[in-house]
């Protein structure tokens, strides 16, 4: 007997990774083997000299061929095992490890929108719906489009164990979002991928496209973000390694530093409009949606819990948001003696 692992990678197209995946066949019982890939067709390589390596980190269950079929998600290497250079998880792993004292846990709200061709899924041939409104958490046939393929996708990630949190329908026609975590820094951004690859897979099936792209409509409709959600054992503790943690992000260069790894094209999406602060200003504020990081409020009236990074785009990499978040606000806290 034997079983089917789906190899899935991140490739090197720039300025947005794509993900690949292909099939391997092994026996049952048999270990998951490193196994190579062209680079040259995945802008990782030259043809000359094309060969990369795929390096199993993070399995899970298939759940759409079943049975004993499995995702396995993987770094890609060079022929001498060291990381590419489009390997993004392998710069998040030291720092993970630095940090794993403060306990940092992450959840990100994935938010993405169908295509029916060249029409997001719910506008009409050659024009535009009704303004937005009533799209956001709404129900009826007139405002949700795409719910069949959201619910399989949701179905899809909790056979394979991910931890998704929750779904819903975002604020423009034909957009939604699903959350992952709360997780630390390496297993959260390793699920959202799989989580990813498990929505493009199964709109697949539906003749739809999903797309992270973060403004996928000009003019006034909201872009699609990633917020990701940010705590340490000394957030989940005390207020004001909350207030370090808002101070240390928009400390110096790091506003700037942040957003422009935080996706392509957030300069379209983070305009002051839309729920979304200027990419070029840095704000926190409690309960605040047009602040650069929120507050919960029920964070304020606990005194403790997490923030909210409302600047990430949908197409940002995991690898690098929780990276980036990581080393700023743990270092903030071991700098301000919270920790």
């Amino acid at each position: 007997m034997s079983y089917k692992a789906e190899y899935i990678w991140i490739d090197g197209t720039e300025p947005t990774a794509k993900l690949r995946s292909k099939t391997k066949i092994l026996a049952d019982g048999a270990e998951l083997p490193i196994w190579g890939f062209d680079g040259s067709s995945t802008n990782q390589a030259e043809g000359h000299a094309s060969d990369r390596v795929l390096q199993p980190v993070f399995s899970c269950p298939d759940p759409i061929r079943g049975g004993s079929n499995i995702l396995v998600l993987c770094e890609v290497l060079n022929i001498d095992m060291t990381p590419h250079e489009s390997n993004t998880r392998a710069l998040l792993r030291p720092v993970a490890e630095k940090f794993a004292s403060q306990e940092a846990i992450f959840g990100i709200e994935q938010e993405y929108t169908f295509f029916d061709g060249v029409r997001p899924l719910g506008f009409p041939v050659g024009g535009f719906p009704a303004a937005q409104g009533g799209y956001y958490c709404g129900v009826g046939a007139d405002e949700i489009f795409g719910r069949d393929i959201v619910e399989k996708h949701l179905d899809h990630c909790l056979a394979a164990g991910l931890e998704i949190s929750g779904i819903n329908a975002e604020v423009m026609p034909g957009q939604w979002e699903f959350q992952v975590g709360p997780l630390g820094p390496l297993e959260v951004s390793d699920q959202l991928w799989i989580a990813r690859w498990l929505l493009y897979r199964t709109a697949e099936d539906f003749n739809v496209s999903a797309t992270l792209n973060p403004k996928p409509v000009k003019g006034d409709w909201n872009g699609a973000g990633a917020h990701t959600n940010f705590s340490t054992r000394a957030m989940r503790e005390d207020y004001r390694a909350i207030i370090s943690a808002c101070e240390a992000l928009g400390e110096g260069s790091k506003p700037l530093d942040h957003v422009k790894n935080y996706g392509a094209g957030i300069d379209e999406r983070l305009t002051g409009l839309h729920e979304t602060a200027p990419w070029n200003e840095f704000s926190y504020g409690v309960s605040d949606r047009g602040a650069s990081v929120r507050i919960p409020w029920q964070v304020e009236k606990d005194g403790k819990g997490y923030i909210e990074d409302r600047r990430p785009n949908a197409n940002v990499d995991p690898y690098v948001v929780t990276r980036l978040i990581t080393d700023t606000c743990c270092t903030g806290l071991e700098k301000d003696g919270l920790v």
